[in-house]
Formats: C-alpha cells, structure tokens, sequence
C-alpha cells in the first residue's frame, strides 16, 4: 500500500521551510491533490491566518491543523516533512523551567530521538542529554560537508568541558547559539565564553552568538542594551529577540512598536560590530 499524498501549508516561509513540490505557503492552486492536508503553525501569532488556510484547504483533503503553536507534544520527528531536509531534531525537552519558555510544561526532560543526518541542530537543549548521546550527535556531525549550526540554542549553564571539546573538534568551526535570558546568571554566560575562547574559537568569527531575549514585561530600552553590550564585552555577539506574549491575558504587555525597531538595530552582526568600532 503506498503511502498517503500529505500537503503540507505554512501561514509563512522561513529559512527552514521545505520546499518540495507538497509544501505550499499560501491558498490552493490548481494543482493541489492530496488524501491529507496538515497546516503546520509554529509562531502563535500565525495561529488566525492557519484557521483561514485550513478553511481554504479543505476543499482539496481532510485537514489537520497542528505545529508549536497548538502545543503539539509529540516526540515524532519526520525529517524533511515539516522542515527542510538538513534541519534535524535529535531531542526535545528541557529540564529547566523558564516562565517565558513553554517547552518544559510539554517535555519536563531532555528526550532523545533517532539521530537523522542533518547540519543544523534545532533541539531544545542539546547539552542536557546524556553523554553517550551528545557524542553520538556529534560524530553524526562530523560527516556533515558544510559549516554545522546550533540554531536551535545551546545553554551556557548545561555546557560540559567535553561538549566545550567537541564544538572545537568539527571543522570548519560551528555557528553556535547561546542564550542570555532573564534570570540568567552572567558568571554562567562568562565561563561559557571564556571556555570557548581558550578552545580555539574567536571574537572576530562571530560563530559565538547569543540570543538575548527583549521586550518582556517590565523590560526597558536602557537595561535591554545593558545586555546585549554585556554579551559583547565577553566576546559573544548578540542577536535580540523579541519578547511576544503566548496567551491572551499576556497581550497587554505585548511590546510597542518602538521595540521592533530596536531589535533590528541588535540583530545583524555587521551592523553590531560596524557601531561598536565607530
């Protein structure tokens, strides 16, 4: 028997968006043909424009609305099927247990997957799995034939001196994403780069990025930049992302416009490093 004909749509494109001939941004063409339909949502503010796809599409197959922002808790990862082939997710879970983070209310530990090829990891905390698995993850890595990228983040607070070893071991170096959120320990953040640094890595490569989360309640312009230069000052470079509320009673602090402005000014390393040496 073969396998059923599945549609994948997406409310938006991003870098990680398959682009096979059943992947569709949009409304139905002519074209279409499938015995299933999945509307796959990974940003909640997605969520009202995934309902209008999903009304549109089921004129062509049964629909299936689903993905991040519906709380999907599945441990399935199909590769190439809701992202693009050279993404993979080797875990899910995280044992920490962050207010701004939903993660752990769905998978309160890190859970290992079947490790498929892949260049960019998007695991939700890669460094808390055990040993054996890690290292497993990495030799996969190691075949890779472009640079490795963390995309998915890597936490300063889980990193071992082995895994500090491994990221020195792939060639050519990774891009590696950290995060400084709220909370966060800036000792934590320092071992993190010192370590790093010791390896083999450098400030002038930019392969040390941090994610630094912006705009949450409370937050203003003044402390958000405090942050952000402090990331430079240990030799990471900051990347802000902004803060967006997850349930209705949250949007009253969703932030100004103002603060989209300045998270493009701290999001490009060019334009970083350009204002730090004027």
């Amino acid at each position: 028997m073969s396998e059923p004909r599945v549609i994948r749509v997406f409310p938006r494109k991003t870098k990680a968006s398959p682009d096979d001939a059943l992947a569709y941004f949009g409304r139905p063409d002519l074209f279409a043909e499938a015995d299933e339909v999945h509307v796959s949502v990974a940003f909640t503010q997605d969520k009202a424009i995934a309902e209008r796809l999903a009304e549109e599409w089921r004129f062509v197959a049964p629909v299936k609305v689903g993905g991040v922002a519906y709380g999907d808790a599945s441990l399935e990862f199909i590769p190439g099927r809701y992202i693009k082939p050279g993404y993979t997710i080797t875990s899910r879970g995280c044992p920490r247990r962050c207010w701004f983070c939903g993660v752990w209310k769905k998978w309160p530990e890190a859970n290992v997957l079947p490790i498929y090829p892949g260049w960019n990891i998007l695991d939700d905390n890669l460094l808390a799995c055990p040993r054996d698995h890690v290292e497993a993850v990495f030799a996969m890595l190691r075949q890779q034939k472009r640079r490795v990228e963390f995309t998915g983040g890597l936490e300063a607070l889980a990193l071992q001196d082995y895994q500090v070893e491994l990221l020195a071991s792939l060639r050519p170096r990774p891009n590696m994403f950290f995060a400084y959120d709220p909370g966060d320990d800036f000792a934590t953040l320092e071992s993190a780069a010192r370590r790093l640094l010791e390896a083999g890595f450098t400030e002038a490569s930019h392969r040390m990025r941090v994610y630094v989360l912006i705009g949450y309640p409370k937050d203003t312009f003044d402390l958000a930049e405090a942050r952000l230069r402090q990331m430079q000052s240990i030799g990471f470079t900051p990347m802000a992302m902004l803060w967006q509320p997850e349930t209705p009673s949250q949007e009253k602090y969703r932030p100004l416009p103002e603060w989209r402005a300045f998270q493009r000014r701290w999001a490009r390393p060019a334009i970083i490093h350009a204002r730090a040496a004027a």
